[in-house]
């Protein structure tokens, strides 16, 4: 085990998680200005791998290729801790680009590379915010997975980072590239579907294997770096499962807020200008799969949300996922008092509005939605990812337009940081058993 007092790298990553990054940076003689290349309008953006997972693999290698040619971008290098990866991601990059790139042991190594533009982070989900921290830190833009943080003091981290440096960070939360979810965001803010009165979202399959990893029984301890891979968690022994199947773990993840729930919880806040829930109870455990799993195979969480100067308005979130029973898929529904938006069949109904019956007994007028189908309607399938689905390659020609232009991607650390918070809630929650609360001026989670 390394002596964190004699590694560099350890104090950043203690820093960085308080919230001090700037002087880490520092000590490690970055700057907070960007020490990357100064791009012209012609020169190609050189991007980074750091993590060659699955989903890098199957859904953002071909995302970021449908764009490559036309934007001028590049893959130039990949950084992972295990060797087998960085091999695999060598052999990837060139079948599918064209391109022999560079292998780094770490994101030291391969941020002393100066030739590197930006870096699209797709490793543990405990580890984006303060990889996203070294990124930016180092002067380079980044695409990073969601969830954007699994703690709050990692989310602030990340959060104050951004906001110095002033990079450029797209979040991957793809619904804010998706025509469909855009027409739905100006259709409530224009006021034509009036206030919202409870959203109800689920995610349910029926999967044993979801968040297994086959590779568990072919990594070995010498051919990776598990110090390196723990970053600001307890050190522990040794533990593949850990290291490959993290989604089932926490500290490591807090799976299903935050590989789910982060998704749909964000569009709450998109479409409401609300940063988070004002209170978040909620319940679950391990009811099928007992595989030695600590993460929930089942979750309900129940928000209230509304401006925090004014409880007489707002209105209620039911969040459900279930791993163990597919009935259901995935739903995205608002209801207001004159109908629905169901973001699964993309349209706008007024089923369960106010009736010309009903309204007559209380002497009020009926209120119906006029029906109509949201534009260009693009769908998330609830299965593995078998491709660059179209929302995904929306999202990153997004940001690579963003590293061009330099203005501020669909989905801003803001938007990550605020989904972090409902996701933490709910996690606090679910642990506890308390109504969870949050407080604005601390910038943290207050379990009541």
């Amino acid at each position: 085990m390394e002596n964190n007092s004699n590694n560099p790298r350890r104090e950043f990553l203690k820093k960085a998680a308080m919230g001090t990054a700037g002087l880490a940076a520092m000590n490690l003689g970055f700057s907070a200005k960007s020490y990357g290349r100064i791009l012209g309008a012609n020169d190609r953006v050189q991007v980074g791998i750091v993590g060659f997972s699955n989903r890098f693999r199957s859904s953002l290698v071909p995302s970021f290729m449908n764009h490559a040619k036309d934007l001028n971008f590049e893959f130039a290098a990949v950084s992972d801790i295990w060797n087998r990866r960085r091999d695999a991601a060598e052999a990837y990059i060139k079948s599918k680009a064209g391109v022999k790139i560079k292998k780094h042991r770490n994101n030291d190594e391969l941020y002393d590379n100066k030739d590197i533009d930006a870096v699209i982070i797709s490793t543990a989900d405990f580890q984006h915010a303060l990889m996203g921290v070294e990124a930016v830190r180092a002067g380079r833009d980044a695409y990073i997975e969601k969830p954007m943080a699994e703690t709050m003091e990692d989310a602030r981290a990340l959060l104050k980072a951004v906001e110095e440096t002033k990079k450029i960070v797209q979040i991957g939360s793809q619904r804010r590239s998706a025509p469909n979810y855009i027409a739905a965001n100006e259709y409530i803010r224009s006021g034509k579907f009036g206030d919202i009165t409870m959203v109800e979202m689920c995610w349910n399959v029926n999967q044993p294997g979801r968040w297994r990893v086959p590779e568990v029984k072919d990594i070995r301890q010498e051919d990776t770096d598990w110090d390196r891979y723990l970053m600001n968690r307890p050190k522990v022994a040794w533990d593949p499962r850990k290291y490959l199947e993290f989604r089932l773990f926490w500290p490591y993840s807090s799976g299903i807020p935050g590989q789910w729930m982060a998704h749909q919880i964000d569009t709450v806040h998109w479409f409401t200008g609300l940063d988070h829930p004002r209170s978040v109870a909620a319940n679950g455990g391990i009811y099928m799969w007992k595989d030695g799993r600590t993460n929930a195979d089942t979750l309900t969480a129940v928000m209230d949300y509304g401006p925090q100067n004014d409880m007489t308005k707002g209105f209620q979130v039911i969040f459900t996922s279930r791993f163990h029973n597919a009935a259901g898929g995935t739903k995205e529904l608002y209801f207001s008092n004159g109908g629905m938006i169901n973001l699964d069949t993309n349209k706008i109904t007024s089923e369960g509005g106010l009736t010309k019956r009903m309204a007559d007994e209380m002497g009020m007028k009926p209120n119906l939605l006029e029906s109509s189908t949201l534009p260009n309607a693009t769908r998330m399938e609830t299965g593995a990812n078998t491709g660059g689905d179209p929302m995904t390659s929306l999202h990153m020609r997004n940001w690579m337009e963003c590293v061009r232009s330099r203005k501020t991607p669909n989905a801003s650390v803001k938007a990550g940081y605020n989904h972090s918070i409902a996701n933490i809630m709910t996690r606090i929650a679910m642990e506890t058993g308390k109504r969870v609360t949050f407080d604005d001026t601390k910038q943290d989670v207050v379990a009541s």
